[in-house]
């Protein structure tokens, strides 16, 4: 198999999102299951940007989270013939990257203190920005940068847990069963779980907000 390398090391490395549950998966999946690279390297191609930004999201360095992302395809690769389609293939997959990157921090024994890079949740192709502000103006890359790197600093601050799940959820757009099948939690930890995600990343910002309101 080729080696798997998104096309730049960054989250935004891609302009076009990927739906995850398109039914394109399907026909691919079963394409790859009979031998087909090809499908395989288009599998990986829809989906190497989404994992790249789910294991960064949790390992908090890029070179960690292209090792992950390397391995987490291996091991889909290695695995796909087994792949029963019980569940959507991305589900499989970002389970997959989830644990591997929480092994690798875990191995790795350290704290939370590595910075995300930026640009994790922001829009770059928005036409009009938050405040609007042309988006071409310099005035609104520099909202866009500062709101970026408080975005970041916000999530540095969260466990690798409610780090996931946050991106999993307003960034990728999952549904609360397909969290709980990505996470192997019950629906009723995800809400949970989610609720205090959002709590903490308001309370990290507090101070930002409260000075943007003044």
């Amino acid at each position: 198999m080729a080696p798997v390398v998104p096309e730049a090391k960054g989250p935004r490395a891609s302009s076009g999102r990927v739906a995850p549950g398109e039914p394109e998966d399907a026909a691919l999946v079963a394409r790859a299951k009979a031998g087909d690279a090809a499908a395989f390297r288009r599998l990986v191609e829809r989906h190497q940007r989404r994992v790249y930004q789910l294991a960064l999201s949790i390992v908090k360095d890029p070179e960690e989270a292209l090792d992950v992302t390397q391995e987490a395809f291996v091991k889909v690769h290695q695995n796909l013939p087994g792949f029963k389609g019980d569940a959507a293939f991305f589900t499989w997959l970002y389970r997959i990257t989830y644990n591997l990157a929480v092994d690798q921090v875990r191995k790795a024994g350290r704290g939370e203190k590595v910075p995300v890079e930026e640009n994790t949740l922001t829009d770059e192709g928005a036409e009009v920005d938050p405040y609007g502000v042309s988006s071409q103006s310099p005035q609104a890359a520099t909202l866009r940068g500062e709101l970026s790197r408080e975005l970041t600093r916000a999530l540095s601050t969260l466990s690798e847990a409610h780090r996931a799940i946050l991106l999993l959820r307003e960034v990728d757009g999952l549904s609360y069963e397909e969290l709980a099948q990505v996470l192997k939690v019950p629906k009723g930890t995800v809400m949970s779980r989610l609720f205090h995600a959002r709590h903490k990343m308001q309370l990290a910002l507090k101070g930002y907000l409260d000075d943007e309101g003044s």
